[in-house]
């Protein structure tokens, strides 16, 4: 009987001593987690204020010729002489091709006739010897053999109708012109012009008159300055555009049609909050763009904020944060709205 009361009270002995040794082992976990749970994440912070921000985009465009002018004949002929070959330039009203003459001499031979003919009956009607109908019938067909002689030689002789380049020629000496293509195009490259597709957002501030700048790739560095020269008064419904035309004066003829060519648009400037772009915080699954800003009481605001033109390493805030405010620029992925948190020195 002594030897089982022993045996207990050794058990309970070991009994006791295990939960002892479990409870001194809980405790430091129980403090440790405690501690985690307490620990403020360490973040940097910026002090944030209002500056000018110029309002520019820039738009993609290519360089087209003021004007074009496809240079044929209105019928069928055989081409005589060519004058001038692609790449040279030409001034309104020189002569470029002609065409066989043949035509223009037949109605050159009619109109002269019937001019000896209206002359001679018109001194007869003045002696009395020719009614006023017989007159006016000569007089008219005087009339049309002249417009058809003129419309003829501006056939024959094909001009230039503007300043500017040779960029096709589509037949040579001794062809036959057969309605197809042109004989010649010319195009106006002083000036030139773009036609840009701005954002409807910003029609309001476009003026006719304003200067925008033009780079292309053909000339690395160099900025050539145009005006707006035309606004279009409807906006694409797709995407919801309106087009400028813009003037060029090209002086030097170095911007060529075809060119690729950028275009930037000075909109004025707004004096607006910017932050560093590492201030801002893209929320997964939406379009949508966040900052934390640090409040009074060291716990952080998740704000939402509408942002404006991007300025290198800055952005434009155009809703949500105020002037003078204090946005979290590093440590963002341990926050969460209403943490607080601990800022580094």
């Amino acid at each position: 009987m002594n030897k089982i009361a022993r045996n207990l009270a050794f058990a309970a002995a070991v009994m006791a001593a295990v939960s002892c040794g479990n409870g001194k082992k809980a405790a430091p976990a129980a403090a440790a987690e405690e501690q985690v749970a307490e620990e403020a994440p360490l973040v940097t912070v910026v002090t944030v204020g209002k500056q000018e921000v110029p309002q520019t985009s820039v738009y993609t465009s290519s360089v087209e010729p003021y004007a074009k002018n496809n240079i044929a004949p209105q019928t069928s002929m055989r081409i005589s002489k060519i004058n001038v070959e692609v790449g040279d330039f030409v001034r309104a009203g020189q002569i470029l091709a002609e065409m066989d003459r043949l035509q223009l001499q037949q109605a050159e031979l009619q109109m002269k006739n019937n001019e000896t003919e209206y002359n001679r009956l018109k001194g007869l009607y003045d002696a009395g010897g020719l009614s006023k109908s017989d007159l006016d019938a000569i007089e008219l067909s005087y009339k049309v053999s002249k417009t058809s002689y003129d419309n003829l030689l501006q056939n024959t002789i094909l001009r230039s109708p503007i300043n500017g380049v040779v960029t096709a020629r589509n037949y040579d000496k001794g062809d036959m012109f057969s309605m197809g293509q042109p004989i010649y195009t010319v195009e106006q490259i002083a000036p030139v012009k773009l036609l840009v597709g701005i954002s409807e957002s910003d029609y309001s501030k476009v003026k006719k008159g304003n200067e925008v700048n033009i780079t292309v790739d053909a000339f690395p560095g160099k900025v050539f300055v145009g005006k707006i020269n035309r606004i279009y008064p409807t906006i694409n419904e797709s995407t919801h555009t309106f087009n400028v035309e813009v003037i060029v004066p090209n002086k030097d003829n170095v911007l060529r049609p075809g060119m690729y060519a950028r275009v930037t648009v000075q909109f004025g400037v707004n004096n607006s909050v910017v932050v560093p772009d590492t201030a801002i915080v893209k929320q997964t699954g939406s379009g949508e763009r966040f900052v934390y800003v640090l409040n009074a009481d060291g716990t952080v605001t998740y704000q939402n904020v509408k942002l404006g033109r991007r300025m290198e390493s800055m952005y434009e805030i155009l809703s949500g944060v105020e002037d003078g405010a204090k946005v979290v620029t590093e440590g963002q992925v341990r926050l969460k709205d209403g943490i607080k948190v601990t800022v580094a020195e």
